[in-house]
């Protein structure tokens, strides 16, 4: 089962970058004509989605976690103080899972591979694991 790691710098607290493009050239790499890939975060503070890159989609996403889950008055805030970040990567998720076809990522026109960072600025370590035939 091939397997890719690497790593994304951010610069601030809340951010969200496309990880397609890096992911889609490990892929090729993997030499993995059909199955599936997942694209996983092994971290607490940071999440992955499957969207459109549209910098007022990437505004309102983060709008949306600050509302659903932004500072309050949560208890793990005593230790850290970024129990916002934990609550917002737990509703989002740590991995996607995506078809691949003819050794490519199956994707919609629109649709990217988007790493979330609610707790930067941190580096963060994205693990790629491909399951399929050659």
């Amino acid at each position: 089962m091939p397997a890719e790691t690497f790593t994304v710098t951010t610069d601030r607290r809340r951010t969200i970058l496309d990880l397609t493009d890096t992911v889609a050239e490990l892929l090729r790499e993997m030499d993995v004509d059909a199955g599936l890939i997942c694209i996983s975060v092994p971290h607490c503070t940071c999440c992955l989605y499957v969207n459109e890159n549209e910098a007022g989609l990437l505004e309102d996403t983060l709008l949306l976690l600050d509302n659903i889950g932004g500072r309050g008055n949560w208890r793990h805030d005593r230790i850290d103080n970024n129990a916002d970040a934990h609550l917002c990567a737990s509703l989002v998720g740590n991995s996607v899972t995506l078809p691949v076809r003819a050794g490519r990522l199956e994707l919609g026109t629109w649709q990217r591979v988007m790493l979330v960072e609610l707790d930067g600025p941190r580096t963060r370590r994205v693990t790629i694991t491909a399951i399929g035939a050659a």
